[in-house]
């Protein structure tokens, strides 16, 4: 395929905010292309390059905008040439790096069309924002390989990537979903919750439930068979070779083939309360003297659910049935903190409820996940029958831009110009803040933005929207100076959220609903 026939779908679907008519265009596309070229399809459409950072930085790409260099005038480029032309650049190191990038992206340039290096440009940059994200993109192969949406997202959630189920399923249609089931060592997308008010609110959504501390630490998901342990982030990223006590921990269960969902934790020594987020984000981050790392900051895991253990798939099985097999896995100290709520209806119940509340609170926690005891794991989806409770409004948003810091703060990028999802795919601002950031917050949002800067007037510098930050606020007001014509009143920085994607961002529909 050619990545001309890409572009034009990419400027059709940013054209149409219709997601029947988005869904329409992908699976033509999808239909057009043979199965093997259908995961470079998603990664372009979806603004991700299979390559991950490349290291073309807008000091490269700042020399082949449209039309410095002069484009091909008839199209040539195909996916394959491109995806090539992108290995070889990702390759590219030692002394020289610079020049040859640049050699590289301008001969990758000078083969394309107007319109295909538009495209490469958004695609270099991380810049696209047409609307195709994920679950519309997975509308469309559904559609194209004529197999039922439900079948193929439940698929997706177990291999944990869409691209890798597209190619199957259109090459071999709906037969291919049977290979797509849980497996000990592959990494499945972690389920998630909704927010509700408080506790009583949540109670009464969900009937019969447990109540769970909900922790301020990273999410992790742990994989065993025989000896060989893997751990893997929310966003399945593998993580073991850094967390070697998190490997002696899991040896130590008495069965040899198990998926636990947890948290990753530390504990002060001399108070007993929870390590900031960004210590514990930092200690996660280092790829080197992880031996020293943990000694300086030993981490600890507690896990809250179990989705498979001894060769069995607990993900269907309700929630009070898989915390059973749990607690007959792990001790009560591997275990987070939860009350059964059985008689919802109950004050007296629900009174207990709320007071566990006001204790993990005071306990340094950040609030409680309120489940369902029926539920079962629905992997990658944000369930309604999980629903957290926080003590304020919380909103996790999208760094598009930040500006230079000036007094104190000469010389790092301070104030964050924020961004929710909006229906187009895109990110709509809602305001700036730089209150909030600590000294070590600063230092390592100016060293994370350096990276991800793709334009910079010497005051203002934009970057790619991969940034997520959780924002306190005291409410929404009116403001013409906004897209949505709404800003945050009274925001700051609660944390960095750099173990969130993007996509994973409060979108401006939960914005307004909850301003």
């Amino acid at each position: 395929m050619l990545l001309s026939r890409v572009a034009e779908v990419s400027r059709e679907v940013a054209a149409t905010s219709a997601r029947s008519r988005k869904t329409g265009l992908l699976a033509e596309l999808f239909a057009e292309a043979v199965p093997e070229e259908s995961p470079l399809v998603i990664a372009y459409l979806s603004g991700r390059l299979p390559q991950g950072r490349i290291g073309v930085g807008w000091s490269v790409l700042k020399n082949v905008v449209p039309p410095a260099v002069p484009p091909a005038e008839v199209p040539a480029l195909t996916l394959a040439r491109v995806d090539a032309a992108l290995d070889e650049l990702a390759a590219v190191s030692g002394a020289g790096a610079r020049a040859e990038r640049d050699r590289q992206v301008r001969a990758l340039f000078a083969a394309a069309t107007r319109d295909e290096q538009e495209l490469l440009l958004r695609l270099l940059s991380g810049d696209v924002r047409q609307g195709a994200l994920d679950a519309v993109a997975l509308e469309g192969v559904a559609k194209a390989a004529t197999v039922p949406a439900a079948d193929l997202r439940r698929a997706v959630m177990l291999e944990g990537s869409l691209p890798r189920v597209a190619q199957a399923v259109l090459a071999h249609g709906v037969t291919a979903l049977d290979r797509f089931t849980l497996r000990v060592g592959s990494p499945v997308q972690p389920m998630l919750a909704h927010t509700a008010a408080s506790v009583t609110e949540a109670i009464a959504a969900l009937g019969p439930c447990v109540v769970e501390e909900k922790l301020d630490g990273i999410r992790i998901q742990v994989h065993r068979r025989g000896d060989d342990v893997r751990v893997h982030t929310r966003s399945l990223d593998d993580i073991t070779d850094r967390l070697p006590e998190v490997v002696a921990a899991t040896r130590a269960v008495p069965s040899d083939a198990f998926i636990l969902d947890g948290e990753l934790i530390a504990l002060d020594p001399g108070t007993g309360r929870p390590v900031s987020f960004q210590s514990i984000a930092g200690r996660v981050g280092s790829r080197t003297d992880v031996a020293g790392a943990r000694a300086a900051l030993p981490l600890t895991p507690v896990f809250f659910d179990v989705l498979a253990a001894d060769g069995e798939s607990l993900i269907d099985r309700p929630g009070r049935d898989r915390h059973t097999v749990l607690a007959r896995l792990l001790p009560e100290s591997r275990r987070i903190r939860r009350l059964v709520v059985t008689e919802p209806a109950d004050p007296a119940r629900v009174e207990d409820a709320e007071r566990f509340f006001t204790e993990t609170l005071e306990r340094g926690h950040e609030g409680v996940l309120v489940k369902a005891l029926d539920a079962p794991y629905v992997a990658g989806r944000r369930g309604r029958t999980w629903l957290k409770v926080k003590p304020v409004h919380t909103l996790d948003l999208v760094v598009l831009a930040v500006e230079r810091g000036h007094g104190r703060r000469t010389g790092l990028l301070s104030n964050l110009h924020l961004g929710a999802r909006g229906d187009d795919g895109g990110f709509v601002m809602l305001g700036k803040t730089f209150k909030g950031l600590t000294d070590e917050m600063l230092r390592w949002q100016t060293e994370r933005l350096g990276e991800l800067a793709v334009e910079d007037d010497g005051f203002t510098v934009r970057v790619r929207p991969e940034l997520v930050v959780e924002i306190a606020y005291g409410g929404l007001q009116r403001s013409p100076r906004y897209p949505a014509g709404v800003t945050l009143r009274f925001a700051r920085v609660v944390r960095h959220r750099p173990d969130k994607p993007a996509s994973e961002a409060d979108s401006m529909a939960a914005v307004t609903g909850r301003g």
